[in-house]
């Protein structure tokens, strides 16, 4: 029995799941109008019903994301919408609040969102005894750990593979809310790990001033996709449901090519929709909105996972400048850097600043102003407007199969995604006179595309031919799609696991900051400045350490024991 991998993308909205679905995504997630963990991404039931509809003719999934902490007056409030994601053709809702397990929810399929908290095996039983039938990991894991994880339940795990990193362990993120009374776990982080701070001893020596020193570089396991897929990882997971349909194009493409070339490699795995995605676009993952690449703790082992410079998108390094004067730069890349695109540089501490491409010829590049450019210095660029029109224009396409036996009594379609619909096209239709050029002309006819299926004739009835003009012919293959349509939306309902609620007690989920840790991480401020203990370095700082901004200061605190770094509100 093959295994099922399946690649999951983000969609702001319907027109970027719709794009995903149709570069190779296997399933998408996208929030509802409310609840969604991210304020800026909501979207009506209608248009995700409109998005359930598409995908499933793939056998594709949508999953909707219902993963805030509730206040008690919105739990039946959140429990109706999940009946409202039913009624639209969602395949599963993803959870963060435990006590939405306790409403009345509809026979839909449940997932344990990564913001409930699974890192450890005895989080992911707690978990699967909730009757969560797929759990979202923790990203900073290691291959050890999901090991350890996959012996301990029999649920589906999902782990993310490309996107934005958040500092802390998912779900146990406090720091926004401390600063502005905007919670994370409510959908309202103003991300203030990615702004600029002084860190200070004991004794207010200032160590590193005005710099992103809790910014994570962003998250790429492309290269791992084998290991983590032994693991028992069976959904790869791309973050990113504030990112343009530009970003999700040219990650999904990456993605399912890689995945695809594992699967090639290895049969025992299959994908878990169907459809073929053919031409389109190349993608460059490099030239996408990132800030640098990690792949953080996946092996075990501990990198350069800050972000430094790169708390924006730098993008692709263009090259340092040879040569400046009123209004224009020459650089030694050997990027070709064309009219409109976007370029910029970072100072030491951090702050980019931006400026286009007017005109370019030759290695010389017009801009409106080269005031503060110096010869040497290295310019990136972070929009490339020449892949930005591919992207839009080269769309890669996506077909699904069908094998089409013709009858004079019936047509009986079989696509690729599993759907076998039989027409009656029995009526008054004269016997063929000429049966060979009949023949060739039904082959011909319903050898074509209709909607989003590719119709391949398999066998032709030639003991009873009869005549069928063009456009009849054509109506059957559209009336195929349709029933086709319809066929694979039943098959998508009827995939749905229900959700079982057991009598397993609710874990406890940490909903304040009340012992005043706002934040946990693997990752480690000392271990990045080179003064980590552990690692015989030796310095000359009076702890504890603390991170200041606009004058609010945060306490660290490290445990050598555990690997980790809490921040402490200290006000």
């Amino acid at each position: 029995m093959q295994l099922t991998l399946e690649l999951l993308a983000p969609a702001k909205n319907k027109d970027i799941g719709i794009a995903a679905i149709d570069c190779g995504a296997d399933a998408v997630y996208i929030a509802g109008p409310s609840f969604g963990a991210r304020e800026a991404a909501g979207n009506p039931v209608e248009d995700i019903a409109v998005l359930a509809e598409y995908a499933h003719r793939f056998s594709a999934r949508v999953y909707a994301t219902v993963n805030t902490l509730l206040y008690d007056e919105e739990l039946p409030q959140a429990a109706s919408l999940v009946r409202d994601l039913y009624k639209a053709g969602v395949d599963a809702i993803l959870v963060q609040d435990f006590r939405l397990l306790k409403q009345k929810l509809p026979p839909i399929e449940v997932h344990a969102s990564t913001q409930a908290v699974c890192r450890t095996p005895q989080q992911a039983a707690a978990l699967e005894a909730l009757g969560f039938k797929r759990l979202v990991l923790e990203r900073q894991l290691s291959l050890e750990q999901i090991r350890a994880i996959r012996e301990a339940v029999s649920c589906e795990l999902e782990f993310f593979v490309h996107g934005a990193l958040c500092v802390c362990y998912s779900g146990e993120c406090f720091l926004s809310e401390h600063l502005t009374d905007r919670s994370a776990n409510r959908g309202a982080c103003i991300q203030a790990c990615r702004s600029l701070y002084d860190l200070e001893d004991a004794f207010g020596k200032t160590l590193v001033r005005n710099y992103p020193l809790l910014s994570l570089k962003d998250y790429r396991l492309d290269s791992h996709i084998a290991e983590l897929a032994e693991a028992g990882i069976c959904s790869f997971k791309i973050e990113g449901r504030l990112k343009n349909e530009s970003y999700v194009r040219n990650v999904v493409r990456h993605y399912c090519l890689a995945l695809d070339r594992f699967i090639e490699g290895h049969p025992q795995y299959r994908r878990a929709s169907a459809g073929r995605v053919t031409g389109g676009f190349t993608p460059n993952i490099d030239a996408t909105f990132n800030r640098g690449y990690t792949d953080l703790f996946i092996d075990g082992g501990r990198g350069r996972w800050l972000s430094g410079d790169n708390t924006k998108s730098k993008g692709e390094f263009a090259g340092r400048i040879t040569a400046r004067g009123e209004g224009w730069i020459e650089l030694d890349g050997t990027v070709a850097i064309n009219n409109g695109d976007g370029l910029c540089t970072v100072s030491a501490n951090g702050e980019q600043t931006g400026f286009r491409a007017d005109r370019c010829t030759g290695r010389r590049i017009e801009i409106k102003s080269s005031e503060g450019l110096r010869i040497g210095q290295e310019i990136w660029r972070n929009y490339n407007i020449a892949f930005e029109k591919q992207l839009r224009s080269d769309s890669p396409e996506r077909l699904v199969d069908v094998t089409v036996d013709f009858s004079a009594d019936s047509i009986t379609a079989v696509s690729a995604a599993g759907a076998s619909v039989t027409l009656d096209i029995r009526g008054d239709f004269p016997p063929a006179l000429n049966i060979a050029s009949a023949v060739d002309n039904i082959r011909r006819q319903m050898g074509k595309r209709a909607g989003v299926y590719s119709f391949h004739v398999m066998s032709v009835d030639d003991g009873d031919v009869r005549f069928y003009p063009l456009s009849t012919l054509n109506g059957f293959r559209r009336k195929l799609a349709e029933m086709l349509d319809a066929r694979m939306s039943q098959i998508m309902a009827a995939r749905r696991t229900a959700f079982k609620p057991l009598d397993a007690p609710l874990p406890p989920q940490k909903r304040k900051a009340e012992d005043g840790v706002l934040m946990r991480s693997k990752y480690c401020i000392r271990h990045e400045l080179g003064i980590c203990p552990r690692q015989g370095k030796k310095a000359d700082v009076r702890e504890p350490l603390f991170l200041v901004n606009n004058g609010r200061r945060l306490q660290l605190d490290f445990d050598c024991k555990a690997c980790e770094m809490s921040v402490l509100a200290c006000d």
